[in-house]
């Protein structure tokens, strides 16, 4: 199976359904909700964690099985159960309907894949071995875990708050994407990782001038 890596972004208000109420789907429910989507999950039964969700209506919890039309409408469905004669309607209407669908372990229903993801703030990194060993995924995952530490999350929400700055000080593209490159191709990761915050923020104004670098910082403040 070949798979077409993407990430996906807008799912602000978006209805994305997940039948199951496991563990995975509790997960799964997590996830959507960081991205701002509006997430119901259609199961009998629940975790205590779902329960909480929809008591708190960040959820809408459906308490029975699948329904013809549950689909209908929806941006992406995930099925959290592996059950392919069970999963078979769900993903006949997904068709129909032309919503992406993923099912648990369940490749000939799925539309789209997920891979296994670390995250470091804005760092996201997905790993997928197209359906032919999950559990390396997994291990590959751990490892880079371990590689990419909390580090980035700084470093990134640093180069978040530059982009206006940048733009408005160094207008010339050229001469603006060089400088990111220095800034990338720096000790500013390594000084960061060792604890010393400060001296990387000093490294960042040398390379991008002190007041692009009071801008960026004083919109990360103003974030915190």
């Amino acid at each position: 199976m070949n798979v077409y890596p993407i990430f996906l972004n807008n799912l602000f208000g978006r209805r994305c359904v997940i039948f199951g109420g496991n563990s995975e789907a509790e997960r799964k429910a997590r996830g959507l909700l960081d991205c701002k989507a509006d997430v119901e999950i259609v199961s009998p039964a629940g975790t205590d964690e779902i329960g909480r969700l929809a008591l708190r209506g960040e959820i809408k919890w459906i308490q029975r099985e699948y329904e013809r039309g549950d689909v209908r409408g929806a941006f992406l469905v995930i099925v959290s159960e592996t059950n392919p004669p069970k999963t078979q309607p769900i993903f006949e209407e997904a068709e129909r309907e032309n919503v992406l669908i993923n099912a648990m372990d369940d490749i000939p229903h799925c539309t789209f894949v997920a891979g296994s993801v670390v995250r470091r703030g804005l760092l996201t990194v997905a790993i997928s071995t197209s359906g032919a060993a999950p559990t390396l995924a997994v291990r590959l995952r751990e490892e880079f875990e371990k590689r990419f530490g909390t580090e980035y999350e700084t470093f990134l929400d640093w180069m978040m708050a530059l982009r206006d700055p940048m733009a408005r000080h160094y207008p010339d593209f050229e001469l603006r994407r060089s400088i990111w490159y220095r800034v990338v191709d720096s000790d500013i990761l390594s000084l960061l990782s060792a604890g010393h915050a400060n001296e990387a923020r000093g490294r960042l104004e040398s390379i991008v001038g002190s007041d692009v670098a009071a801008e960026a910082f004083d919109a990360v403040s103003d974030q915190a």
